[in-house]
């Protein structure tokens, strides 16, 4: 169950890393993209963004506080469905599906990390092949 957990885990932290790293490496371009979504500040949102994911990933992955790396990743994924992936606000019908695809998909992967959140912080020091256990306890 353990190696199971670990390898869903890491799988799930995969997407996250990469476009982490994707924030941190294209941040001009990314900024660009943000600022017309109406984002504040862009630059800086970009990275600061593209911290929180590689940071939850790396937590979620690694096992360190994994509880808090899957909080990290679903206060990055709720937001980001909304402010960039407004699809009812497109008009060309195109653009519409891919927007709610990328809405949907925010969504799927924020109550994936809401559901990883509450299991880590149930098992606690059961959840086993982590460096540091979870913060938070549920019971």
């Amino acid at each position: 169950m353990d190696v199971l957990v670990l390898i869903g885990r890491v799988l799930f932290a995969l997407l996250f890393l990469g476009s982490g790293y994707g924030h941190l490496a294209q941040r001009e371009m990314m900024a660009g993209y943000a600022a017309g979504k109406g984002v504040p500040a862009a630059p800086v949102m970009v990275v600061l963004t593209g911290l929180q994911l590689l940071a939850g990933a790396l937590m979620v992955a690694l096992g360190i506080w994994p509880d808090v790396g899957a909080l990290l990743l679903a206060a990055f994924l709720l937001p980001t469905a909304f402010i960039m992936h407004g699809f009812w606000a497109e008009t060309d019908p195109g653009a519409k599906v891919m927007e709610q695809t990328q809405f949907l998909k925010d969504l799927s992967l924020a109550g994936a990390a809401l559901v990883m959140f509450a299991a880590f912080a149930y098992l606690g020091d059961d959840l086993g092949l982590v460096l540091v256990g979870p913060l938070f306890t549920l019971s």
